[in-house]
């Protein structure tokens, strides 16, 4: 791979988006910034001559493609894809309703999904990339109240390590990071919904979920430590196997 490298991170407007593509910038890098808004990701990040916003709903397959395109008009080459961009659906599985779980997916499984498949091409001409996914330790261990949401992380775990046996004798390799929790936007009303129905069952468990999860956590976001995970991020280096780094919040 190259000394100065070409990133493409997804979910770039806000958040570990920022981070990332902040500290990539600092450490010499070319990097493509993509999100659904482009006016906010370029907002976010100001101006730069290595910075390229590109709008991306990783959802969508063409969106995918299309990112990857303007990349390498801009750039000629993608060494790294951080999968970044996420929502989270909090709520009990049976007043989860089925199109919750299928958006929630959606995005966090399958988004990213979409994305390497787009950037796999370029990487096995290359013959080098590395590609970097942002999971969570929902992702290790599923917890009440977060069924979609491990479903979605539990899936892009599976994924990865199984993607790296497939991808490694081009030269690709895989880093799957697994947050706790940490200064982001996840939790905030533009990424976290909750289930839209409600089963009397579940009230009393529910009420102490909502407590949890809508006023103290949400404020426990923006005030605890800042994550080391972006400045981990530019000195990674692809080495034998897909790697789980877990880091909790002190």
């Amino acid at each position: 791979m190259a000394t100065n490298k070409v990133w493409l991170i997804t979910g770039a407007g806000r958040g570990l988006g920022v981070d990332i593509v902040k500290a990539a910038l600092d450490g010499g890098h070319r990097v493509v910034a993509t999100g659904r808004n482009t006016d906010k990701v370029a907002k976010a990040l100001g101006k730069s001559a290595e910075l390229l916003v590109v709008k991306l709903d990783i959802t969508k397959l063409a969106d995918a493609e299309s990112a990857v395109k303007a990349a390498v008009d801009q750039f000629g080459r993608i060494d790294v894809l951080v999968n970044n961009a996420a929502n989270f659906y909090a709520g009990f599985f049976e007043e989860l309703s089925p199109e919750q779980i299928e958006r929630q997916l959606s995005t966090s499984l399958v988004g990213p999904m979409n994305v390497t498949r787009a950037v796999l091409p370029i990487m096995r001409k290359q013959g080098s990339g590395l590609i970097i996914t942002i999971s969570s330790t929902a992702g290790l261990i599923g917890f009440e109240f977060g069924t979609a949401y491990a479903a979605s992380k539990f899936g892009l775990e599976g994924w990865m390590q199984s993607l790296q046996a497939e991808v490694e004798p081009f030269g690709i390799n895989t880093i799957t990071v697994n947050p706790g929790f940490f200064r982001t936007e996840l939790l905030t009303e533009e990424s976290t919904n909750f289930a839209e129905r409600t089963i009397e069952d579940y009230n009393e468990r529910r009420a102490k979920q909502m407590e949890f999860w809508v006023v103290p956590q949400f404020e426990f976001i923006r005030t605890c430590k800042a994550s080391a995970v972006p400045r981990l991020l530019p000195i990674l280096a692809p080495t034998r196997q897909t790697k789980l780094l877990n880091h909790a919040s002190a």
